[in-house]
């Protein structure tokens, strides 16, 4: 699914979980993208992680109080910004860019059980068609849950 038109003048603007699996390789339980709402070719994506008391990190972060992880947040939102990467026009099917550092980050408020984070990841730029950064963020009922800058490279 490198072309994200559905064949119509119509370019493809949501993707449900098996459209994102062919896209990203995470699994469960490491799979952090339920659905892309919004997508522009090249620009930005728009995705959604439903946070449910039955995630398995829960267990043990923290009994009592759970938290998502700071740096699930963040991976999530990498995860968003690799839809984006997925389909850059001029990179090859089947490339693999990996996330690989992060800069500006910020953890604003905490995310619980029902809440439902809203990533939004803009591509920024892509350097010798190998590196490229995102700007991204994590919102919970239109409020700042995380940003940062994430920076990715594309393996062989």
């Amino acid at each position: 699914m490198s072309n994200p038109s559905d064949g119509s003048s119509n370019p493809k603007t949501t993707f449900m979980i098996e459209e994102i699996q062919e896209l990203l390789p995470h699994r469960y339980p490491f799979l952090l993208v339920d659905r892309i709402i919004d997508y522009k070719e090249s620009e930005r994506a728009v995705g959604i992680k439903n946070v449910t008391m039955n995630e398995e990190f829960f267990q043990g972060h923290f009994p009592g109080r759970p938290l998502m992880p700071g740096v699930l947040i963040v991976e999530a939102m990498a995860q968003v910004g690799g839809i984006v990467l997925a389909q850059l026009p001029d990179i090859p099917s089947g490339k693999l860019f990996v996330f690989t550092g992060i800069d500006k980050v910020r953890i604003r408020r905490s995310v619980v059980p029902g809440d439902q984070l809203v990533i939004t990841a803009e591509f920024l730029s892509l350097k010798r068609k190998r590196f490229a950064m995102m700007s991204t963020k994590a919102e919970v009922d239109g409020k700042l849950a995380c940003s940062g800058e994430l920076m990715f490279a594309m393996v062989d």
